[in-house]
């Protein structure tokens, strides 16, 4: 029958937990009421209710559009509609300073817990419980709605796996394998509690400073409505709208990883904190992004590292009980054979191993294994672009999931730890658009350094994941 779907709930978790690559399912939500949520049935839902927007230029520039860069509106989904769709009502609203063939407008991250928080029925409309995740629904899910061109810098999450839900137009998703990390040259400015940034505009990369950018290799796809897309753990990836109008609706699933994750970020926080507060940076310096209500002190910097220590060791006392149980010497080599291969995300290395000499490692599916994914017309394989292909070249989902198109063409937060979001108004329009011409990078000619330059390199990534190791290993002794 039509509402049998392709895929179990059992099963499809499986997938979601196992796969190591981007995938797109297919005809999975065809009964969700969510599929309903496009602008105009939001606004009359929201009722007047005024959202954050963030505005950019449509202009392509070599760096990324930060969102320290942006400027920021509260509007009406109703002001927002009527301005993407060019009604002259806008010439006093709240959108009257930005020309739509100019700027493009991003209601993005909202959790809808908060804004619908007076209609929490509507959260039902959401059911992540056909992927597996009984219970999790809307109320564990964020909202993005989109005019066309907007979008969000390349980065990756540092925490779980993300489906993303496309109810409403078009995106296309450029996504980059953990083991690009190096080559997308990742930053910590502007600094963001569980999200790491690329130096490179992946749209337009500017290939004299970034030249390692060249041995990426990226997975692209057009996401249509009622597709949802799957984002394994640390994939880079830039979103952008393609289309007048965009919803999309996501939830982020929670990894054992995270435990580790969390120490990492913990100790991100404790070192930007510390060095730009005793800098006392001036309101120019936009080390800060406006998704980060402020810099915390370092006392509660301090209780947020020990209660991650605490929480990871209790997660590696838990897994060693889980697997003394397990029974015979059999079951015990096969779980410790697994637990070494999966030591990258789940931190369960021996004793004996010594530190990794890198990081963000992933190991992608045995071929043997590979075969045994179920792809198909209800499950797509994300695949690399083709050497022959340009820079940015598409590979398209068509709706109905079928086929894929492939297109050659010139030329989107720790989201599961929740802070209160700061409103960041500009008064004076069009400023904080225009100032978005630079990072906070040191360029070749420049000599004196900053102390975003160090703090770049002694938050980098690669730097912290070593750090929080060396840390563990103190702190199990």
């Amino acid at each position: 029958g039509e509402d049998v779907k392709p895929f179990t709930p059992g099963k499809t978790k499986e997938l979601v937990m196992s796969l190591q690559q981007p995938a797109v399912f297919c005809n999975m939500v065809g009964d969700w009421p969510a599929l309903h949520w496009n602008v105009k049935y939001l606004s009359a839902v929201l009722d007047g209710k005024k959202i954050q927007f963030r505005l950019g230029l449509k202009t392509m520039d070599l760096v990324p559009q930060f969102e320290t860069r942006c400027s920021y509106v509260e509007a009406t989904l109703e002001e927002f509609l009527a301005w993407s769709c060019g009604q002259p009502s806008c010439v006093s609203g709240p959108f009257s300073c930005y020309e739509y063939s100019k700027y493009w407008a991003y209601a993005d991250y909202k959790y809808i817990a908060r804004i619908f928080e007076d209609k929490p029925e509507i959260f039902q409309d959401i059911r992540w419980s056909d992927f597996g995740f009984p219970g999790r629904s809307g109320k564990e899910s964020t909202l993005w709605i989109g005019s066309e061109g907007a979008n969000t810098p390349c980065h990756l999450d540092s925490y779980g796996c993300n489906l993303v839900l496309q109810v409403q137009g078009r995106k296309r998703w450029h996504l980059f394998p953990p083991g690009d990390t190096s080559f997308l040259y990742p930053t910590r400015i502007p600094y963001e509690e569980s999200s790491i940034f690329s130096k490179v505009n992946v749209a337009n990369p500017d290939l004299k400073r970034f030249p390692e950018f060249r041995n990426t290799t990226a997975h692209v796809v057009t996401l249509s409505p009622g597709q949802v897309l799957l984002v394994p753990r640390h994939w880079w990836h830039y979103v952008e709208s393609i289309d007048q109008i965009t919803v999309s609706i996501n939830s982020w699933i929670e990894l054992d990883a995270d435990h580790e994750a969390r120490v990492e970020e913990a100790i991100t926080r404790m070192l930007v904190c510390a060095i730009k507060s005793a800098e006392n940076p001036s309101d120019g310096d936009l080390w800060l992004n406006p998704t980060e209500v402020e810099a915390t002190s370092h006392e509660i910097n301090l209780q947020y590292l020990n209660k991650a220590v605490s929480a990871y060791f209790k997660c590696q006392k838990a897994r060693v009980s889980e697997q003394a149980r397990a029974g015979s010497t059999g079951t015990e080599q096969r779980t410790g054979a697994s637990c070494k291969r999966k030591k990258r995300e789940v931190g369960c290395e021996p004793e004996g191993d010594r530190l990794p000499t890198h990081e963000f490692g992933f190991s992608t599916l045995k071929a043997d294994e590979l075969q045994k994914i179920p792809f198909g017309p209800h499950l797509i394989q994300v695949l690399p672009e083709s050497q022959e292909t340009n820079l940015m070249g598409v590979v398209a989902v068509k709706s109905d999931g079928r086929d894929l198109l492939h297109e050659n063409e010139g030329g989107h937060f720790g989201k599961l730890h929740c802070t209160t979001r700061q409103l960041v108004m500009s008064n004076d329009c069009e400023t904080s658009a225009h100032q978005m011409d630079s990072d906070s990078s040191p360029h070749p000619s420049q000599t004196a350094l900053s102390t975003n330059d160090l703090l770049d390199c002694l938050v980098n990534p690669h730097v912290i994941s070593l750090v929080a190791r060396l840390l563990l290993e103190r702190t199990r002794v």
